[in-house]
């Protein structure tokens, strides 16, 4: 078991967002939370990046408790998020970008190994690897913060909406590149409003409304499953 989270509740001051949510996400496994706008999936995945603390429950990954590490250290147990929205630095360049990813000590001394894997997982990256972030097109600002997450060396990646705003063509790609980090033995743990994808990458899926887990499987279960192929799939 790499993740485990249990009985997880996380709040806005009085306001609970998320109620008791239990997941877990195995060695190697591509692990999918679907669900409609403000179910929690977001605050979720940010509570396990450290990003938010949680009232309830416990989040363990690889035998350590999260709620012992200060959140600016969890990076180094092996977590990299690729945020809603991507939060590139802008003002500075691609490479510039990917550089600070790889900024824990871990990590740092691989920095030029890891350039060139995200260099050939995404070839466009390359190209642009001296113009500004700011510059590019949302599509190619996502393959950037992924790639400067992967300059991290996580053992889990969080996918925070990947998809959020992009062309069919673009997603395609992304996704595919998704693939091949997980072919390279990284577990991922991904937040996707595409239903059809998210099923169709994953090993196991939960479903979460109302900051609650109604449904978990494997895809093939939940998508033949009529309530969640009337509700996600607009079958």
């Amino acid at each position: 078991m790499l993740l485990e989270a249990q009985n997880v509740s996380i709040a806005y001051g009085d306001a609970t967002a998320v109620w008791d949510v239990s997941l877990t996400v195995d060695e190697g496994e591509i692990v999918s939370v679907i669900g409609p706008n403000g179910a929690g999936k977001s605050t979720l995945i940010n509570a396990i990046a450290g990003l938010l603390r949680w009232k309830k429950g416990s989040l363990v990954l690889g035998g350590v408790d999260l709620a012992e590490i200060p959140p600016h250290r969890v990076c180094r147990q092996g977590i990299a998020l690729v945020p809603e929205g991507r939060r590139l630095f802008t003002t500075m360049t691609v490479e510039e970008n990917l550089e600070i990813g790889g900024f824990r000590p871990e990590a740092r001394k691989l920095t030029q190994e890891s350039l060139e894997r995200v260099y050939e997982l995404f070839p466009m990256v390359r190209e642009k690897r001296h113009q500004l972030a700011g510059s590019l097109s949302g599509g190619q600002q996502q393959m950037v913060a992924i790639g400067r997450a992967l300059m991290a060396r996580p053992r889990l990646l969080l996918l925070d909406e990947p998809s959020l705003g992009l062309a069919p063509s673009v997603v395609s790609d992304v996704f595919r590149a998704v693939e091949a980090i997980h072919s390279e033995g990284v577990s991922i743990l991904l937040v996707e409003q595409n239903v059809a994808l998210a099923l169709d990458v994953a090993n196991r899926v939960y479903v979460l409304e109302d900051g609650r887990i109604v449904a978990e499987g494997p895809p093939q279960e939940l998508a033949a499953q009529s309530r969640i192929r009337e509700a996600y799939l607009g079958l």
